[in-house]
């Protein structure tokens, strides 16, 4: 049963996916977060601004089949965004347990961010008529303004777009 909801809901996400867009724009201050991560801190965007770029990538449901591809992309490639003054997140609205097993079982070398309130995905005009947040990459320079908004996000080659913005977005090398 759980199999079948959870294709349900990817083939909901991949349908709804053309129509959707968010309202935050380029060069608007990004919204506040303060979101507990699977590495076991609590991240807040104020604890970035003016010292260190981040990106956001907003993702669906933890092990659906996209995400998953999505997170071992990011994972696999760690060590190549990791060559950018850059602090980088996958962000659901899953639980923080949900996540966790997610992050453990794909390796992921980054933190995830959970908002299981959806606070933060409202904010960031993300959350989709299925009530999870729609896969969207947000880049947010040093300043807290947003520098770019990725609504296309391939999963397969989310790691080789982000350093591919990073590198278009002029984001200072560690």
């Amino acid at each position: 049963m759980k199999f079948l909801y959870l294709t349900l809901i990817s083939l909901l996400m991949v349908c709804s996916k053309a129509a959707y867009a968010t309202d935050l724009k380029v060069g608007q201050a990004a919204p506040n977060f303060k979101l507990e991560a699977t590495d076991g801190k609590t991240y807040s965007l104020k604890d970035f601004k003016g010292k260190q770029a981040i990106v956001i990538a907003w993702f669906p449901k933890a092990y659906t089949r996209g995400c998953t591809i999505e997170c071992k992309s990011l994972a696999d490639n760690g060590d190549k965004i990791k060559k950018y003054d850059v602090t980088y997140f996958m962000a659901s609205v899953d639980p923080i347990d949900e996540n966790r097993g997610f992050a453990k079982k794909n390796k992921a070398d980054f933190p995830l961010l959970s908002d299981p309130t959806k606070e933060a995905a409202k904010a960031y005009d993300v959350l989709n008529f299925l009530g999870v947040a729609s896969r969207v990459t947000f880049y947010i320079g040093k300043d807290g303004n947003i520098i770019h908004i990725d609504e296309d996000v391939k999963p397969r080659t989310s790691a080789e777009d982000m350093i591919n913005n990073l590198e278009k977005l002029g984001v200072n090398k560690a």
